[in-house]
C-alpha cells in the first residue's frame, strides 16, 4: 500500500470512528436522559429517531452532492456540523434543545460513511474493496465501543454536559485529520466526469435508482443492520437494565458484545464477498435467518432468558453490521464509479429507514403497554411485545431482497450471459467435483 493511500485510508477510518461514536452516544445515555429531562419513552426515542430520520433523509441528496463535490469537502462540512450538534446536546436545558442538537449530529454524520466508501472505491483495486470496506465497518464498531465504555463511564462520573462536550472535542480531532490528510482520488485515477449541473446529477441518480443491483443493495442493508442499530442506539440499555435487571454499568458493557462480534466477523465476510461475488445474496439471507432464530430464542424463553442466550443473541445481531456492508458491494458492481455516491446513498437509506421506524414503533408500543394495559413501562413483558416489530422488518426486507435478487440475476444474464444456479445446485456440483477429484 502506498504512503498516500495509507494516510487517506487512516484519516477516513478515524473520521468514521468519530462519526459512529457520536451517533451511538445517545444509546448509552437513555437512563441519564430519563433522569435529566423527565420524558416518556416515545419522547426519549425521538432523540434517536429524529437523528436517524435526518441521517436517512440526507443520504440520497448528500450522495448526489458527493458525486459533484468530492469526499473531502463533504467530510469537512459534516464533521463541523456534528461538533456543533454535540455541543448543543451538552448544553441543552430541555428535551427539545437536545433533540435539535441530535438533528445536527445526524446531518453531519450523514456525510461521513458515504464519503469514506467513495474514497475506498477510488484508492483501492476492485477485488480488495470489499475487504477494505469491512475494515471501515470495524472502525465504526470501535466507535460503538468508545461510546459504550469510556463515554458511558464519563457520563456516569462527570455528568451529561462534560461527557457530551468531550464527545464534541473528539469530533474536532477527526476534522483536523480530514483537512490535513484526505485527497479525493489518486492523480492518475480515471473515474469519469463529475456532474456539472443539477440536471446531470439528478439524471445520474435516476439511473442508479433503476439498476436492480442498487435496489438489491438497499434491501440487503435494510434487513441486516436495523436490529443491531435499534438495540445499540436506543433500546438495548433500557431492555438490559429494566427488562432483565442488569446493573447499568454491566448493561453498557454488554453493548460492546455485538460490536466486538461484528469486528471479528467483518473481515471474514469481506473475504467471502470478494471470493464469491455471485453468492453475496446468500450470505445476506443466511445472516438474517440466523438473527431471526436467535432473536426468537431470547424473546420467547420462558421467564428471564439466561445470560448465555442474551450473549449469543448479541453476538449474532452484531454480525448484521458487517453483513449490511454487502449492500454497498452490490452498488459498486452495478454502477459506474462516478455515480457511486448516489448509488451508495440509496443503499444507506435502507438500514437507517428500517432502524428509525423500529426505534419509534418500539417506544410507542412501550408507552401503549404502560398506559392502556397497566404494565411497567420497561417491563420484560412490554419489551417482548414491542420487540416483535423486528420480525415485521425481517419479513419486509426478505421479500425485498428476494425480488431484487431475481431482477439482478435476470439483468446479469441479459447483459453478460451469466446464469447463477440456486445455491443447493452449486453446492451439489461442488461436492460432486470434489468426489470425482478424489476418485
Amino acid at each position: 500500500m502506498s504512503t498516500r493511500r495509507a494516510l487517506v485510508y487512516t484519516a477516513g477510518l478515524v473520521a468514521y470512528l468519530v462519526s459512529v461514536t457520536q451517533r451511538t452516544t445517545i444509546g448509552v445515555a437513555g437512563p441519564a436522559a430519563t433522569d435529566r429531562f423527565h420524558a416518556n419513552a416515545a419522547i426519549l426515542s425521538m432523540l434517536a429517531v429524529l437523528q436517524l430520520v435526518v441521517y436517512a433523509g440526507a443520504q440520497i441528496p448528500f450522495g448526489v452532492l458527493l458525486d459533484r463535490f468530492g469526499p473531502r469537502r463533504m467530510m469537512t462540512a459534516g464533521l463541523a456540523v456534528m461538533a456543533l450538534g454535540q455541543v448543543a446536546v451538552a448544553l441543552s436545558p430541555n428535551i427539545a434543545d437536545a433533540i435539535m442538537g441530535r438533528v445536527f449530529v445526524g446531518a453531519g454524520d450523514a456525510t461521513i460513511f458515504l464519503s469514506v466508501i467513495r474514497l475506498v472505491s477510488s484508492w483501492f483495486p476492485g477485488r480488495t474493496v470489499p475487504i477494505a470496506v469491512q475494515w471501515v465497518s470495524n472502525a465504526g464498531q470501535l466507535g460503538q465501543v468508545l461510546s459504550a465504555v469510556p463515554f458511558a463511564l464519563l457520563l456516569h462520573e462527570s455528568g451529561w454536559t462534560v461527557a457530551f462536550l468531550s464527545a464534541a472535542g473528539f469530533v474536532v480531532v477527526g476534522l483536523v485529520l480530514v483537512i490535513l490528510l484526505i485527497v479525493d482520488r489518486p492523480e492518475n485515477a480515471i473515474e469519469g466526469p463529475r456532474p456539472e449541473s443539477w440536471t446531470q446529477s439528478l439524471r445520474q441518480l435516476g439511473e442508479s435508482l433503476q439498476r436492480p443491483g442498487t435496489q438489491l443493495g438497499f434491501w440487503s442493508h435494510f434487513v441486516t443492520m436495523s436490529p443491531m442499530t435499534m438495540f445499540t442506539l436506543m433500546w438495548g440499555v433500557p431492555y438490559l437494565v429494566f427488562g432483565l435487571g442488569y446493573p447499568r454499568a454491566e448493561a453498557s458493557l454488554l453493548l460492546s458484545v455485538p460490536v466486538v462480534a461484528g469486528m471479528i466477523a467483518g473481515p471474514f465476510i469481506g473475504v467471502l464477498t470478494a471470493r464469491h461475488p455471485l453468492r453475496r445474496s446468500n450470505i445476506v439471507l443466511g445472516v438474517v435467518l440466523v438473527m431471526a432464530a436467535c432473536w426468537a430464542l431470547m424473546l420467547f424463553w420462558p421467564g428471564k432468558p439466561p445470560f448465555a442466550v442474551v450473549i449469543v443473541t448479541l453476538v449474532v445481531i452484531g454480525v448484521g453490521g458487517p453483513g449490511s456492508s454487502i449492500g454497498f458491494d452490490f452498488a459498486r458492481t452495478s454502477n459506474p464509479l462516478h455515480a457511486l455516491g448516489s448509488a451508495n446513498g440509496v443503499v444507506n437509506v435502507g438500514g437507517f429507514t428500517a432502524s428509525f421506524v423500529m426505534i419509534y414503533v418500539i417506544g410507542s408500543l412501550l408507552d401503549l403497554a404502560h398506559s392502556h394495559f397497566g404494565q411497567a413501562m420497561y417491563s420484560l413483558a412490554s419489551f417482548r411485545i414491542s420487540f416483535l416489530v423486528v420480525y415485521v422488518v425481517f419479513a419486509v426486507g426478505l421479500v425485498g431482497v428476494i425480488r431484487a435478487r431475481r431482477r439482478t440475476r435476470a439483468h446479469m444474464f441479459d447483459e453478460e450471459g451469466i446464469r447463477i444456479a440456486p445455491i443447493w445446485v452449486a453446492v451439489s456440483d461442488a461436492l460432486a467435483r470434489r468426489r470425482a477429484a478424489r476418485g
